[in-house]
């Protein structure tokens, strides 16, 4: 229990351009694999947008990585 409380301040930090890019697909390409539109894409890699559980499984499905790979908790510093 060494974990601080979760704040509005923790974000998720992505590698899911560098693993889209080097599968070769486009932000439209992994959005319509997913389910989702292309911009939300663009939010998540940009770290605008946070996304669900199920959603950084499937992205992390389609690129053939794991969430472990793809995403983590960026403490504030």
């Amino acid at each position: 229990m060494g974990r601080k409380p979760k704040s509005d301040e923790d974000r998720v930090a992505n590698r899911v351009e560098d693993f889209r890019t080097q599968a070769g697909l486009s932000r439209q390409e992994l959005a319509d694999q997913v389910g989702v539109h292309y911009q939300t894409i663009g939010y998540i890699e940009r770290g605008e947008y946070s996304p669900s559980l199920v959603l950084a499984l499937q992205i992390a499905d389609v690129l053939g990585a794991s969430v472990e790979e793809i995403f983590w908790l960026e403490e504030e510093s």
